[in-house]
């Protein structure tokens, strides 16, 4: 066996005739003892202690030892190339220094093992960065899916927190824009739960946060003092800060707030990189808690309107009974084109007349409600023109022509006195079903007033009729939701006036919240579970007592027979 001066490098290995000097990388061979027999040039520069002669687990990082150790054993089989010496099999890999590389094995005709190596430093870094990035945008979209599965700022605030301690930091506090005096903070450590609070801090006191509440482009965290942070900002149990991160949640347009995420004293301090990747997840929880915020304050601003629009609840004034009941045509909506609404007197006594208005404006969802809000504020600025009826219906139309609403309504107007013990009503329709009465004995009668819808023609006409109900009867106001409602047996059948009128025959005598339950069961029976139009009824009813005393003409008072 030929060797180089010194015995560090032969020139080739006498069994297969491979020139090792000259081989471009570093190559060992490895006899059966264990010992080095051939080192080539390339390969002492790698190793600084291998030379011919040197036992190889002495020469060696550990993993090319245990590599050595489990092809003398016959544990690794595969393709991996050779030369050409003997069965190719599986390589190793391993750093050697601050390189990295991959060691292949192969076993020569006379025994020995032959170990060449390839550096694949850059290769490795590569999949390194890509397996990084990789998940790193696998993060980026679990994330996404978990900040959009909730419009609860609360719970926006949470999941951020706890994404970021997770994924990010040790731990993480998300700061939410100051409202009033009170600064809703959620802060998380990683494996913990998240956990809310409001408080009263000054956000100047930590490093960059006020800038970052305000939106400003984050302060490197290498500028910022760990030491600086304030006991409310650290989690209780978390210990000495190592580092800091501070940047903005972007929302849109207005900050949304602020991410601070921090790392134990023991932990390698944040790079520029993972800086980077903080800001790219704040800008998504940025538009998630801004989403969120603008869908709460959209809600609280729907929520106080629809307060406004709701059917008020009806109740006993003046001796007389008022019930009344509504339904929107669509299952998750409260409000729509229907509407009704009672006044009482100014004032209470005897013979003074109750004004009652029921309406069913063009149209549903939200457009109508509009409208219905605008007639029902317009009629009431009106009370006091009540006593006619015709003078109100003027003054309305001329309000919804000169609004920029192309939808028009009809109505029924009443007033209603209780008078010896009987209830007189004036009624006027504006293009409405006209009311129907329901007697002592069962008939029911049409009260024949008629008149021109509002909000569509320059001049309207209505005529205003008198009725009596006697004790027990009931004057029914209704749109046409309940006449016009498809269902029954094939689903495609209107409920009809015929229908409506049997069943308000069999309530003769009923109390004028019995009445509108009672249509009410009915038209949903008929209705199932197909569609129709919103739905809306008031009951008038007589008495069938006497009244004794109502403390301000208000409430149910006291009745006997």
């Amino acid at each position: 066996m030929a060797s180089s001066p010194g015995g560090s490098a032969p020139t080739n290995h006498p069994a297969t005739g491979f020139a090792f000097a000259t081989a471009p990388c570093p190559v060992l061979v490895v006899d059966p003892h264990g010992s080095l027999s051939l080192v080539n040039q390339a390969a002492t520069r790698l190793f600084p202690d291998a030379h011919i002669g040197a036992v190889l687990t002495s020469a060696v990082p550990l993993w090319l030892a245990a590599a050595h150790r489990r092809v003398e054993a016959g544990g690794a089989a595969g393709p991996s190339g050779g030369t050409g010496a003997g069965p190719p099999l599986d390589p190793a890999g391993g750093r050697v220094g601050a390189r990295s590389f991959e060691a292949h094995p192969a076993l020569l005709d006379d025994g020995d093992i032959a170990w060449w190596f390839v550096d694949d430093t850059e290769m490795r870094l590569a999949k390194d960065e890509l397996a990084l990035e990789r998940s790193r945008t696998a993060f980026l979209g679990q994330a996404s899916n978990a900040l959009l599965s909730s419009l609860n700022v609360d719970r926006c605030m949470s999941v951020t927190a706890q994404l970021a301690a997770e994924q990010l930091a040790d731990a993480a506090v998300v700061i939410g824009p100051v409202t009033g005096r009170a600064t809703p903070v959620v802060s998380c450590r990683r494996g913990h739960r998240p956990e809310g609070i409001r408080l009263n801090v000054d956000p100047a006191r930590v490093p960059g946060l006020a800038e970052a509440l305000q939106g400003f482009p984050p302060v490197p965290s290498r500028w910022v003092d760990p030491a600086a942070a304030p006991d409310w900002l650290v989690p209780e149990g978390f210990g000495t800060v190592g580092s800091m991160v501070v940047t903005p949640l972007p929302g849109h347009g207005v900050p949304a707030g602020a991410l601070v995420l921090l790392r134990y004293s023991d932990e390698a301090a944040f790079t520029d990189n993972e800086e980077v990747f903080a800001r790219l997840f704040a800008a998504r929880s940025g538009a998630a808690l801004s989403a969120a915020r603008l869908y709460a304050e959209q809600s609280s601003i729907t929520e106080t309107l629809m307060r406004e629009l709701l059917p008020p609840v009806l109740r006993q004034i003046d001796g007389v009974e008022f019930a009344g009941g509504y339904r929107p045509s669509g299952e998750g909506d409260r409000i729509g084109g229907d509407f009704y609404d009672v006044h009482a007197a100014p004032v209470p006594a005897e013979g003074a007349e109750s004004f009652v208005v029921l309406g069913d404006v063009c149209g549903k969802g939200l457009d109508a409600a509009v409208l219905t809000g605008k007639i029902r504020n317009t009629l009431h600025a009106l009370l006091p023109m009540a006593p006619d009826h015709q003078r109100m219906l003027r003054l309305l139309n001329g309000a919804l022509l000169n609004s920029h609403h192309t939808r028009f309504a009809t109505l029924v107007l009443a007033s209603a006195a209780r008078k010896d013990g009987k209830v007189v009503l004036r009624l006027t329709s504006a293009g409405h079903p006209p009311p129907l009465v329901v007697r002592a004995d069962g008939q029911v009668e049409e009260v024949e007033t008629r008149g021109t819808l509002v909000g569509a023609l320059v001049e309207v006409e209505s005529v205003t009729v008198r009725t009596v109900l006697g004790p027990g009867e009931t004057c029914v106001l209704f749109t046409d939701g309940f006449t016009e409602a498809r269902g029954g047996p094939l689903g495609r059948e209107q409920f009809g006036d015929a229908r409506l009128r049997r069943a308000l025959a069999d309530c003769a005598g009923m109390a004028a919240a019995a009445v509108v339950e009672r249509l009410q069961m009915l038209a949903a029976q008929w209705i199932g579970t197909g569609r129709h139009d919103d739905m809306a009824v008031v009951a008038i009813t007589a008495p069938r007592t006497n009244h004794l005393s109502a403390v301000g003409g208000h409430g149910p008072g006291r009745y006997t027979a």
